[in-house]
């Protein structure tokens, strides 16, 4: 039956290639075909054109008729003429599909005013590309990406031949591989640099990287695992994602003028016409900032990470695959994430998109079926009842970040989840449930409880309809089923509704929930407020010294241990939980090894300042749902309910006098109704005249945790002071343009990655500088005597300033602020703890702290020596295990070399799991699908294998083969032989531990 779509009687000829995409819109929307003046509209534009305008409509969905939409899109390309085909041509601005036949608005994307054709890229590539570069599109990504990451800067062409390649098609990765590092990867590369460690059937996530040098020339690397995944990952896949590294260090504006010229130069031109991976087009789609935490994991790399995605492909195992932003403007893919063009400035643009880079858990709910409300925030009010004002005539309120979500899809949310995954390992969590980490029981009856609350507090990226949410949600049992309520403070990107017919990728994601909290520490900034408060020095050296004692005693007493490695688990995937667990003895040289390495970093914590301290907690904070405390009252939910009397509150960092509160814990019986038995928050009142958490270092509810603290001895000494309000000291606001005030989208993509390059490469250090002198400045003010009072309220005056500046420059980036610390108040000397070039001796109460644990000695080495249970018999897979053992070696070696931190720890760690999945068949021992005994057959031959070698060169951090690779099948063959139960550790361990 011919189901082609009649023509309008008024008849216009067009070329049969738009005749029939015309069709196909038409029967797959089920609509009419466009009328007369759209096709003459489309003749006189041409067949590329045409074809282009066409592709645009049918990726959305026509809202009123074919011929509006047509007329909408033709008239804003029909007065430039056509150009020859960049690459850069694929940045054209998302058609505002709901509103055809109308004006753009403003705040809709830009329309663009050139458009490529549907075949752009290939028109531009194709005709060049090499047979070898068209046969790599034969292989699967991951193959293609790595014999380009095992060239090197070579040219593929230069490298392999397209038989090598068909050749290789075949292989199972692991051979594939080994086959191109002979061949090629060993000439081109590094050891360090090689994937053979690579899990490739792992479900973490992959990363895919390139390297851009100063000329422009691009290498690739990787890839490397990473534990979880992002929203950007999770819609459109790990392998269309590339994160993008840009040679050139950071330095001060001054010095940088020529440098970042030439970084601009090279670097915006790879920009625009993207970035080519093979046959693949990637273009720049996000970047973000991660601040202080990104560069203490790895500092010597920048903490700026940019990412491209894929927007087109010509490779033959792409052609097929539905793929979202096939065919799709750049803008208009990322309003598939977000409407992000709606935001009021464009410096907000990418700091609100790169919520989509947050490390998340996403909750496996039909967000189609809830029912997500908008509730209004709760204004500040002063005594007469008028709504308070901020600066910029904002209302204050102080619901800033909160909402709330029904009680059973909070059932459905995972517990325990910390920076978007669970940090404890299944088998580790288990214990945890049955008993507490810190001195108070925990009955064993909870062990076996299936009632289980759900988490009080989950902190959330929803992406909602083109909506970006961030914040919290509060359970509350007195919603209906299926019920989420947010309030305005927490969206940070609004929905354009002139583009709601473009499919948005709806997710709810967890970032973290309220979890039982571990012991609390002070802080350098905490310890100095409190010390101003009123605190005795004598106070805090005594927390120093049976901190000292409670670290040396970890090498002897297993409760201690047990405190020490679980403050410590992330550096060693807990391994030394797992063996205090199951009852290796406390003498155990690689046990004892790895206390003292854990010992070195809790005194590493204990020279910041990090003195732990009994009744104080963190906990994520909210506000109160039932408004009946007062503004001087909180609530704390701890794990045996509601407690009441005063506390200390407090958030890291604040630097004003006053961001220490003294409020008054109170019992509020209402609360129960709506949260039941879900513990662990903190909620502030909804009355006065400002909020309580905007006054404790401008603070709100979007996941923030506050130190609380019940313990008596600081309540008795502590004298607050006035608390901060906000002043505009030395900032200077910049002019701010919308995104919708750039004419073209070339001009808006410029400016967003002109802003990247400004981020990545000339950093805001007023952020840092003023922390820094603030801390100095207090140092010598604590140190001072009555007799300098003078200078002491100069001191104080100087530190307000700084804490203005601070706090301005939180927020500078997205508010479009220039922060500047004046010279008259940055430190000409810093006090040595802080351990900088130019520095003092100070002799207050953190330089003593410092230099007591730097006094502090540790033991010096102990004999190897091998556990009696493991002695009695030689396994027969020593051979094979000492083979690998000496490859194990090799690879470690090569690893450990490796510059960046990053990438170091990642390629230890595939080392680890390699020997791991010869040992299990998986990648842990609780998921091996071997035999049972088999495999502890081999642990036993790892261990030996270990320590003969350790024995052999006196160095006990050899035994970490054992440990690193078979560690869970020794504790399990050691609680195995002690004839003991575990569940899933000895008992007579827990028994200890729990008192």
């Amino acid at each position: 039956m011919d189901r082609s779509i009649p023509r309008s009687s008024d008849d216009v000829a067009l070329p049969a290639s738009v005749e029939e995409k015309i069709g196909w819109i038409c029967r797959d929307q089920g609509i009419s075909p466009p009328e007369a003046p759209a096709r003459r509209l489309l003749a006189d534009l041409g067949e590329a054109r045409s074809l282009e305008i066409l592709r645009r409509i049918s990726t959305s969905k026509v809202q009123k008729t074919f011929t509006a939409y047509v007329i909408y899109l033709a008239k804003s390309v029909a007065s430039v003429p056509a150009r020859s085909v960049r690459r850069n041509s694929m940045q054209e601005g998302a058609p505002p599909s709901g509103c055809a036949g109308s004006s753009p608005r403003k705040g809709d994307p830009p329309a663009d005013k050139a458009h490529s054709s549907p075949s752009s890229f290939e028109m531009n590539l194709s005709p060049r590309a090499s047979p070898e570069l068209v046969a790599l599109g034969e292989l699967d990504f991951q193959k293609a990406f790595l014999i380009l990451s095992y060239i090197g800067n070579k040219k593929l062409e230069e490298v392999i031949s397209v038989n090598t390649i068909r050749e290789l098609k075949t292989l199972p990765m692991s051979s594939f591989e080994a086959e191109i590092w002979t061949s090629f990867g060993q000439h081109y590369i590094s050891d360090s640099e090689r994937r053979h460690n690579h899990d490739w059937n792992s479900e973490k996530a992959n990363l895919y990287h390139c390297y851009v040098d100063l000329d422009g020339r691009v290498t690739f690397k990787g890839p490397y695992l990473q534990q979880q995944r992002t929203h950007l990952q999770r819609v459109l896949g790990d392998e269309n994602v590339l994160v993008v590294k840009f040679a050139g260090k950071e330095r001060r504006e001054n010095d940088l003028k020529q440098n970042f010229q030439h970084y601009s130069s090279v670097y915006k031109k790879l920009a625009t016409e993207g970035l080519a991976v093979g046959l693949r087009l990637y273009q720049f789609f996000v970047f973000k900032d991660g601040g202080k935490e990104e560069k203490r994991k790895s500092p010597t790399s920048s903490p700026v990470k940019c990412y491209f995605v894929r927007i087109e492909s010509l490779w033959a195992f792409d052609r097929d695959k539905p793929y979202i932003l096939l065919g799709k403007p750049i803008q208009m893919a990322r309003s598939i994430f977000m409407h992000v063009h709606k935001v009021s400035t464009i410096s907000k643009y990418m700091p609100r998109f790169s919520l989509i880079l947050s490390k998340t858990e996403k909750l496996e709910i039909d967000l189609g079926s809830v029912d997500i409300k908008q509730i209004d925030d709760i204004p500040c009010m002063d005594e007469s009842g008028n709504i308070v004002y901020d600066e910029d005539g904002e209302w204050m309120i102080h619901t800033d970040g909160t909402g709330y979500i029904s009680e059973d899809l909070a059932l459905i949310c995972p517990r325990n989840i910390s920076k978007g995954h669970y940090p404890i390992p299944r088998d580790i969590q288990k214990i945890f449930d049955a008993f507490k980490l810190e001195d108070q029981h925990f009955p064993l009856e909870h062990w076996c409880s299936h009632v289980c609350p759900p988490p009080l507090l989950m902190q959330i990226r929803l992406f909602y309809n083109g909506r970006a949410i961030k914040g919290t949600l509060l359970v509350n049992r007195k919603l209906r089923p299926q019920t989420i309520l947010i309030r305005p403070s927490m969206v940070k990107v609004e929905e354009d509704q002139c583009i709601s017919s473009i499919h948005s990728a709806n997710s709810l994601e967890i970032v973290g929930t309220s979890n039982l909290p571990r012991k609390a520490t002070l802080s350098k900034h905490l310890i100095m407020h409190l010390h101003y408060g009123g605190v005795p020095r004598k106070f805090f050296l005594e927390l120093l010294s049976n901190a000292l004692v409670e670290a040396e005693r970890a090498c002897l007493d297993r409760r201690a241990a047990l405190k020490v490695a679980l403050r410590h688990a992330d550096m060693d995937d807990y391994l030394a939980v797992r063996m205090i667990l199951c009852g290796i003895p406390m003498d155990e040289p690689f046990l004892q090894f790895r206390l003292s390495v854990l010992m070195a970093e809790e005194k590493k914590g204990l020279k910041e300042g990090k003195l732990p301290i009994s009744d104080c907690y963190y906990l994520m904070g909210t506000a109160d749902p039932t408004g009946t405390l007062k503004s001087h009252e909180v609530c704390i939910i701890l794990d045996k309910g509601q407690v009441s009397g005063d506390v200390l509150v407090y958030r890291n960092p604040g630097l004003h006098f006053g961001d220490v509160h003294v409020l008054t814990a109170t019992y509020v019986k209402e609360l129960e109704n709506i949260v039941g038995n879900a513990k662990f928050a903190i909620f502030f009142s909804t009355q006065g005249p400002r909020s309580v958490a905007y006054e404790i270092a401008n603070s709100d509810f979007d996941g923030d945790k506050y130190w609380v603290s019940m313990n008596k001895q600081l309540l008795c000494h502590f004298r607050p002071s006035t608390p901060w309000t906000a002043t505009s000291f030395n900032k200077t606001k910049c002019p701010q343009m919308k995104p919708a005030d750039y004419s073209t989208p070339e001009q808006l993509e410029s400016k967003l990655f002109q802003l990247f390059l400004e981020t990545r490469f000339i950093p805001s250090y007023s952020m840092s500088t003023s922390a820094d002198s603030w801390l100095s400045f207090m140092d010598r003010l604590l140190t001072l005597g009555n007799d300098c009072e003078k200078e002491k309220q100069t001191l104080r005056d100087n530190m307000l300033k700084l804490v203005d500046i601070y706090y301005d420059a939180l927020d500078a980036p997205k508010q479009g602020l220039k922060v500047e610390v004046p010279e008259d108040l940055r430190a000409e000397k810093y006090p040595h703890f802080l351990e900088k070039k130019y520095s003092y001796r100070s002799t207050s109460v953190l330089g003593e702290i410092f230099d007591t644990v730097n006094s502090s000695q540790t033991d010096s080495k102990k004999d190897i020596w091998k556990l009696s249970c493991f002695e009695d018999e030689v396994p027969h897979s020593m051979e094979i295990w000492w083979g690998r053992y000496l490859q194990y070696r090799k690879e470690m070696s090569k690893a450990l070399s490796i510059e960046s931190k990053e990438i170091k720890v990642a390629a230890a760690n595939e080392v680890i799991q390699k020997y791991k999945r010869l040992l299990y068949d998986a990648a842990e021992f609780e998921d091996c699908t071997r035999e049972r005994e088999d495999v502890l057959d081999e642990a036993l031959s790892i261990y030996h294998v270990s320590y003969d070698y350790a024995m052999q060169k006196n160095e006990v951090g050899k035994c970490s083969f054992a440990w690193n690779v078979a560690g869970q099948a020794l504790c399990s063959l050691y609680s195995k032989r002690q004839g003991k139960g575990s569940i899933p550790c000895s008992v007579d361990v827990l028994r200890e531990v729990m008192g």
